[in-house]
């Protein structure tokens, strides 16, 4: 059973998680979430993702791909299901639970 769960674990760890962070300019909050989210993906998935930033001040066009309706937004496009968190991604535990990140007890 232990070697299992273990094997589970390691599988999940080698995927390569593809973010997106929806901004509106560099605002501080926008700024906030940036800082959040590297310092949250360093600590939980170091090596094994990919943060694409999107302005949408530059880009607005792109936020009805991801039906955008608040900034800032993270998404996470890989792995599936699609997961969207609405914030500055300052609480890190509802990111961890929102990215389907925390481990179960």
């Amino acid at each position: 059973m232990e070697k299992t769960k273990q094997s589970t674990q390691s599988r999940r760890t080698k995927k390569t998680w593809e973010l997106r962070l929806y901004v509106a300019g560099q605002t501080p909050k926008s700024m906030a979430a940036f800082a959040n989210l590297k310092k949250i993906c360093e600590e939980h998935l170091a090596g094994q993702y990919h943060i694409k930033v999107i302005d949408l001040l530059k880009q607005p066009q792109l936020a009805s791909g991801d039906q955008i309706l608040a900034i800032p937004t993270l998404v996470r496009k890989i792995p599936v299901p699609i997961r969207k968190i609405i914030g500055d991604l300052s609480n890190t535990e509802r990111v961890l639970v929102g990215l389907d990140l925390r481990e179960q007890k």
